[in-house]
């Protein structure tokens, strides 16, 4: 009996439909579902899903995760943790002596019989939990450390001549599952650039059975304060590029501009910050000077990124990317157990903002630093964005502002006050389209940020 229930409590839900095939919006800003509707990027950093947690502790995690709105999970086949010696819950390694070319397979995939299935076949499960429950796997092949040999404990694993075959083996396992490729994994590509293109080409092939990159989406997870687009902007299979804002203070990172920059080249790509400022991290990776992160630092990196452009967001929290538990060696001080730290507020208070990104016209919007004549500095910088007949004015410190109206239609404006803690409004009234026009946040201070929304009172 007790058998029966766990294994009731592990299955899937009943009549599953797979995930809608993923592209970029034809104004190649945007990602969006195939048959045209938005699709908003807001994953979780879970680098070690696939290698640290049981099934039982996964689908904790995943159902946790779909609850508050995400809709992508990262996750890497072949963990930074020593992912490829170190064995997953059930004693399995992913590759065979260390060997891309060679993945450890066995027959069957039974969780009542511990032997009778592997480490891809546990994958396997993870990835059809997720997606049965609305979340794709943002899937990096491998962590950087397996392709860079450049470091003391990175080894070159993967190289030009075998990344290809390791590319087909998962492009062709995973070809009909909720997946989003996510090539790299914390590394400077410089040198390397061979092998993340064969290993790119490899997965485009293992899923249609041909080199062709519209059968996939994908892009490229970069070193701390680097972008997919130095390397990779022009390759074909680079769909959007993402940023490692990483972990530093906000007049030091400064993510607002890092994201414009990648908006304005050409050709255009989608871009977004796949890894910003995680939650109850040492800020700037000094704990002693500045303390921990927590969830007003989380918002306003994600409200920065968006805003200026963004297709979406990736949060994280220090303790859940590396599933920290009680046995496990701590990476830079984690403060909580990772089934601890799935509840802090940062993570909850994402779906706000998505929610309201998809509250208005989605492919019509554009970032708009115009609108704000004295934007500030610093962890105090406002931001905008808008669509034709609406805008959004972030104040990450509910410091006052003054807007110059006239960007969007309307003779006169519908204003209200947006609470990115709770996701509440707020009235304020109509104000005439002309002009400049002062705002005073309802609260000020670190902590007290706010979001201005403007819209046509028609």
């Amino acid at each position: 009996m007790t058998f029966l229930l766990l294994a009731a409590a592990l299955s899937l839900p009943a009549q599953v439909k797979p995930l809608p095939k993923l592209t970029v919006s034809p104004n190649q800003r945007f990602l969006m579902t195939a048959d045209g509707k938005p699709f908003f990027y807001l994953a979780d950093t879970a680098w070690e899903l696939l290698h640290r947690l049981d099934r039982k502790q996964a689908v904790d995690y995943l159902a946790k995760r779909a609850s508050q709105g995400y809709t992508a999970i990262q996750a890497v086949a072949l963990a930074e943790l020593d992912g490829v010696t170190d064995p997953n819950p059930y004693g399995h390694l992913p590759l065979i002596d260390e060997d891309p070319t060679r993945p450890a397979i066995t027959p069957g995939n039974n969780p009542a019989v511990k032997q009778a299935y592997d480490y891809w076949d546990h994958a396997d499960y993870i990835i059809d939990q997720a997606n049965a429950r609305g979340l794709y796997i943002a899937l990096l092949p491998s962590w950087g450390r397996w392709v860079n040999s450049n470091g003391r404990s990175d080894r070159s694993l993967l190289t030009p001549a075998n990344a290809e075959a390791y590319g087909r083996f998962l492009g062709q396992r995973y070809a009909r599952k909720g997946i989003i490729w996510i090539l790299g994994g914390d590394r400077t590509p410089t040198g390397f650039e061979a092998t993340w293109r064969a290993l790119a080409r490899g997965i485009a092939i293992g899923v249609s059975g041909k080199e062709d990159y519209s059968a996939v989406l994908m892009s490229f997870h970069p070193r701390g304060a680097e972008t997919s687009s130095t390397a990779f902007h022009n390759d074909p299979w680079l769909d959007f590029n993402m940023h490692q804002t990483g972990h530093g203070l906000a007049e030091k990172v400064m993510s607002w501009d890092r994201i414009a920059k990648d908006y304005a080249l050409q050709p255009t790509k989608p871009v977004l910050d796949g890894e910003p400022l995680y939650e109850d991290h040492p800020l700037a990776f000094r704990a002693r000077d500045f303390g921990y992160s927590f969830d007003a630092h989380i918002r306003q990196r994600a409200y920065w990124s968006v805003f200026s452009g963004s297709c979406g967001h990736t949060y994280g929290n220090h303790s859940v990317w590396q599933m920290y538990a009680a046995h496990r060696k701590p990476i830079n001080g984690p403060l909580l157990h990772w089934d601890e730290a799935i509840h802090r507020p940062g993570a909850a208070q994402m779906q706000h903002l998505r929610r309201l990104i998809e509250s208005r016209p989605y492919f019509a919007r554009v970032p708009d630093p115009s609108m704000i004549p004295n934007p500030l500095e610093g962890a105090g910088r406002i931001v905008a964005t808008r669509g034709e007949d609406y805008a959004f004015i972030y104040s990450p410190q509910g410091r006052k502002f003054t807007v110059a109206l006239g960007r969007i239609s309307g003779a006169q404006l519908k204003a209200r006050w947006f609470n990115p803690r709770t996701g509440t409004q707020t009235e304020i009234g109509l104000i005439p389209n002309s002009g400049t026009h002062e705002f005073t946040c309802p609260s000020e201070g670190f902590g007290s940020d706010w979001v201005l929304i403007l819209d046509d009172a028609k």
